[in-house]
């Protein structure tokens, strides 16, 4: 195998394949280095919303990106589906944030007034009440009191994602080396050299896409990735008929038939066990939002790490002391799949971040830290 690129991709996962594709789309020699299964890998444990509503609260620019990767999803399926022959089961027909409580619909209703704020108008959503949402969704628990409802929100199967981007990536010529774990980075003239457990490659580019792993790796390339990693938690049910109409930040039925649950965010550290008294939680706001979920098996249930920043927004950034070198972190890889492969990709590949990903380098971080001094 050679081993010199146009491009080294570090992280295997939504985000890493995502740009990747992007890349050899475009006609770039890529190499996609990823760990090995036992790392903690976000991917393995997303839920599969493509999701728009209470997205960039407070960051302007975090809500334009995620509707712009919003409107790009329907683009990214169709190629994908056609270059690599999987259907990734996207249905982007609206979605639904349920509401228990007047509280809970009032603090929703407060968010989203921001959001459209944030965006002139071109964000659109409606508040319903009780009986609006029971047009859309029947069978709504007693406690619900209304909610959300957003045209822009959507899911699709995450795994199926995953396999094709990598399928595609494949096929545009693209290699991937598995359990080729990075523990060293250098740069000189105007190439990095890339230490990792299957050998060394050089490239003029490289991006780190590693998830919890680019908290260790971006230092190695004079950059910042202060990320942690925060638990969440999915059940998932028998296969049944058709249920659910549209997906819901809480719910979610399959093409296949199953109902997948989950809400938790826990600060646990790297813990990935599965915690009963937490599951329990989950099946009971699942139970209150839809009554009839009480009759079903839960099947099997997971735990998987999201990837954090300080913020809970993105971060993106390129280095000033090794030109080439980019880091990319964020916890919305799903959503923000189109946008990291049309856009992104064509940012990289001129060499530098846009305007519109200025805003979400680790420097404004220290800014925050001024200001509040």
């Amino acid at each position: 195998m050679k081993t010199n690129f146009d491009v080294i991709i570090v992280g295997g996962g939504v985000i890493g394949l995502s740009v990747a594709y992007g890349l050899v789309r475009r006609g770039h020699d890529c190499l996609l280095l990823d760990s090995s299964d036992t790392d903690f890998k976000a991917a393995r444990g997303n839920f599969g919303l493509v999701w728009v509503q209470g997205k960039g609260k407070g960051f302007p620019a975090y809500a334009d990106w995620t509707m712009r990767s919003s409107e790009l999803w329907s683009e990214l399926r169709d190629e994908l589906q056609e270059y690599g022959d999987l259907s990734l089961a996207l249905e982007q027909d609206g979605g639904i944030h349920i509401c228990l409580s007047e509280k809970e619909f009032a603090d929703r209703k407060a968010q989203l007034e921001i959001l459209y704020s944030h965006q002139n108008g071109k964000f659109k959503y409606e508040m319903l009440d009780r009986k609006a949402l029971l047009d859309i969704q029947p069978g709504l628990g007693s406690d619900v009191v209304g909610g959300s409802w957003c045209p822009h929100d959507g899911h699709v199967n995450p795994l199926y994602l995953l396999r094709s981007l990598h399928n595609c990536f494949l096929k545009r010529n693209g290699q991937s080396l598995h359990d080729a774990e990075v523990f060293d980075i250098t740069h000189g003239e105007g190439v990095f050299d890339v230490f990792s457990r299957k050998g060394k490659y050089q490239a003029p580019c490289l991006v780190l896409a590693a998830g919890l792993g680019n908290h260790k790796l971006a230092p190695l390339i004079g950059l910042k990735q202060p990320v942690r990693p925060q638990k969440g938690q999915i059940l998932v049910t028998q296969k049944i008929d058709k249920l659910i109409d549209v997906p819901m930040t809480l719910l979610r039925q399959t093409a296949e038939g199953s109902i997948m649950i989950g809400d938790s965010k826990e600060e646990v550290g790297f813990d990935i066990s599965s915690s009963i008294d937490i599951m329990a939680q989950i099946a009971d706001r699942a139970r209150r939002t839809l009554p009839v979920l009480e009759k079903q098996q839960i099947i099997r249930s997971w735990a998987a790490l999201r990837v954090m920043s300080p913020d809970g927004f993105p971060i993106y950034d390129q280095s000033e002391s090794c030109p080439g070198g980019f880091a990319i972190t964020c916890h919305s890889g799903v959503t923000l799949a189109a946008a990291h492969c049309f856009d992104m990709a064509a940012d990289i590949e001129a060499g530098n971040f846009g305007v519109g990903l200025q805003a979400f380098t680790e420097r404004r971080f220290d800014v925050s830290a001024h200001s509040r001094s």
